[in-house]
């Protein structure tokens, strides 16, 4: 990274309330990417679910669970990854909050944990959709595929991360 990841309100907050000092430039580089190391492209790619945030262009927010299995990401490149939308007649409710919100801003974080270590990854970006044959043949039966282009990447400690045994899917594996 270039410059401070951090926005003026998160700096204020460090100074606030944290430790300002906590982030050196070796920290910072040990625990901000811009990038996806490739020790994670493995786990990505095995998650079940993420969780996605997105806002519209007035900053109202949204965070919607991601679900169908794993294969439901692939990871294009170092700093590109992709997942499927499906149409809402297979699974979903048809609100289309999270296209809807990409269409007027690109910028959207997705969360994925591993509830079985601990294990968290923050992944922001750009995201943009893709609806030609090549892409969705990727992720059948995809109605579009989102696309985002990483900005930062940072994983977190899996300090409070309770331990879940999966359970069976009760209505059919909801995409």
């Amino acid at each position: 990274m270039t410059s401070s990841p951090f926005h003026p309100g998160e700096i204020d907050a460090q100074q606030r309330w944290g430790n300002p000092e906590l982030w050196t430039d070796a920290r910072l580089h040990q625990l901000i990417w811009d990038r996806i190391p490739d020790q994670y492209h493995a786990r990505i790619e095995a998650a079940p679910f993420f969780f996605l945030a997105s806002s519209a262009p007035d900053g109202r927010c949204d965070c919607s669970f991601k679900g169908g299995g794993p294969g439901l990401i692939k990871v294009l490149a170092a700093d590109r990854l992709a997942f499927p939308h499906f149409e809402p007649r297979v699974k979903g409710n048809g609100a289309y909050m999270s296209l809807g919100n990409i269409l007027l801003n690109p910028h959207v974080s997705m969360l994925f944990v591993d509830f079985t270590d601990g294990a968290r990854l923050r992944v922001n970006g750009r995201a943009s959709i893709h609806e030609d044959a090549l892409t969705t043949a990727s992720f059948p039966p995809a109605e579009c595929v989102i696309v985002v282009d990483v900005e930062l990447v940072m994983p977190s400690c899996p300090s409070y991360v309770p331990h879940l045994i999966p359970a069976e899917p009760s209505c059919g594996g909801a995409k």
